[in-house]
């Protein structure tokens, strides 16, 4: 496949010749994949009763210094697969029953994804949902947005000198927000089956940091402004785990905290899930081992 030999395909804009050495994010010419499995720790509306195919992808333009997945994000583990493969496995989760094909963190590989999914799509016949860190380009929405049915988009940060100061993106703020604006106005407000599985729209999650209520709820109250409370689902996240890295928080959330933010969130009126103050744990953070990746005997 031919490609720019000067990688900007993300907000970043790095430069890099990713065909000699890794972008910014870690990933290079080919597609690098950690985990592809069943997995059921999503919302309820994309794991539902069978599990949510996870394709986790290695690497990432954010790589914020308290993330649980260190292993894929910053040290990028994984395996390269060809476009081959990487179709392969969309069919084997399928056999396998999942509710949707859910990539995780494709970011990087939009330019070498999208023509796969674009193929198979119909066949397929499942919704596609892109799960990222909603630090995404103008150019990678409309690319993603050819494909996807579902977005899972992060929105980190109201605060930027937060966001510099933890995910090295200043400017995370308005890159992330014009980012859902494409979104929502590609997929509209979210549609569920009559299993409750969400089919179309955007599901926004946002992590609530130790210290940093403030922070998240400014978070809230610009998504409300963005979207009204009908555009968009919204995940409120009380799973932060310290993970020991420099720079990240040294510990879990308080539930007041917690449920300060959560205030905020019900006072604007959002649909969609809250969690437990006390659900931080390693369920959440899968095994990267390459499961499901390798072709099978």
């Amino acid at each position: 496949m031919t490609r720019d030999r000067r990688c900007t395909l993300c907000p970043r804009r790095c430069g890099a010749d990713r065909a000699s050495r890794p972008g910014y994010c870690g990933a290079g010419d080919a597609i690098r994949l950690a985990r592809a499995m069943p997995h059921h720790w999503e919302e309820p509306c994309i794991s539902g009763t069978r599990g949510s195919g996870a394709i986790f992808f290695s690497g990432c333009t954010l790589r914020c210094v308290f993330c649980q997945n260190r292993a894929i994000s910053a040290e990028n583990f994984g395996k390269d697969v060809t476009p081959d493969r990487f179709r392969e496995i969309c069919f084997e989760l399928k056999a396998q029953g999942v509710h949707n094909i859910n990539l995780v963190t494709p970011d990087a590989y939009a330019e070498l994804i999208v023509p796969v999914l674009e193929e198979i799509k119909e066949e397929l016949a499942l919704p596609i949902v892109v799960n990222c860190g909603g630090y995404l380009s103008p150019e990678q929405v409309e690319r993603f947005g050819r494909v996807t049915d579902v977005w899972l988009p992060d929105f980190k940060y109201a605060d930027g000198a937060l966001a510099a100061r933890l995910s090295g993106a200043g400017d995370y703020p308005e890159v992330a927000l014009a980012a859902i604006r494409g979104m929502v106005a590609r997929a509209g407000k979210p549609v569920l089956d009559a299993d409750g599985i969400l089919q179309k729209g955007v599901l926004v999650r946002h992590l609530v940091l130790p210290g940093q209520r403030k922070n998240s709820i400014a978070a809230v109250e610009m998504l409300r402004g963005a979207f009204g409370s009908d555009g968009i689902l919204l995940s409120l996240m009380a799973q932060y785990t310290p993970n020991g890295a420099d720079g990240a928080p040294a510990r879990r959330i308080t539930t007041f905290e917690y449920e300060s933010v959560l205030e905020a969130v019900v006072a604007a009126g959002f649909g969609g899930y809250c969690q437990s103050p006390d659900s931080a744990g390693q369920e959440y953070t899968p095994e990267f081992g390459l499961q499901g990746v390798m072709e099978q005997a």
